[in-house]
């Protein structure tokens, strides 16, 4: 929090199917492990392009979350919709040691493309819909603090759980 890339608008990948690209997206995946991340975004690993990763199975900082399919997503777009929103907990290997509850649309339509290029589009709702939504934030210099609308829900976490 506070890096300079985690602040700006990340650039739009032009360029598919690369060995640079891959080298990028391995990258990712290696660090968003080590973390028990369920998302990581290029910004967070400081690159500026719009490449977004997120899968969730067994993972022990989400242990009753349901499974989010293994996903490379790049120039994404989002769309709300319906006007629904759900407040849940969230944090961020960006902002270490710390939760805080998000307000976020419970069902979007996300499309963009995959490593190879191939353009693809998938409705998402509750966990699934939220991951994409924080991922796709850091390309836009958002961090999940400045989508809180009450700060008093925001804290140091201890076994992931946020303590008052």
């Amino acid at each position: 929090m506070g890096h300079p890339i985690l602040q700006q608008v990340a650039i739009a990948v032009t360029d598919f199917n690369t060995v640079e690209l891959d080298n990028i997206i391995r990258d990712m995946y290696d660090t968003m492990a080590s973390l028990d991340g369920a998302g990581l975004a290029a910004p967070q690993i400081g690159i500026s392009r719009r490449i977004v990763i997120f899968w969730v199975e067994d993972n022990p900082r989400y242990p009753d979350i349901e499974p989010v399919p293994d996903t490379v997503l790049i120039n994404p777009q989002i769309e709300f919709l319906d006007d629904s929103t759900e407040e849940g907990w969230e944090g961020c290997l960006s902002v270490p040691g710390m939760r805080g509850r998000v307000p976020r649309a419970t069902k979007i339509k996300y499309s963009g493309f995959d490593a190879t290029g191939n353009k693809f589009q998938r409705i998402a709702e509750g966990f699934h819909a939220r991951v994409v939504q924080h991922e796709v934030d850091h390309l836009d210099g958002i961090l999940y603090p400045q989508r809180m609308t009450d700060m008093s829900q925001f804290g140091f976490e201890q076994d992931g759980f946020p303590v008052a």
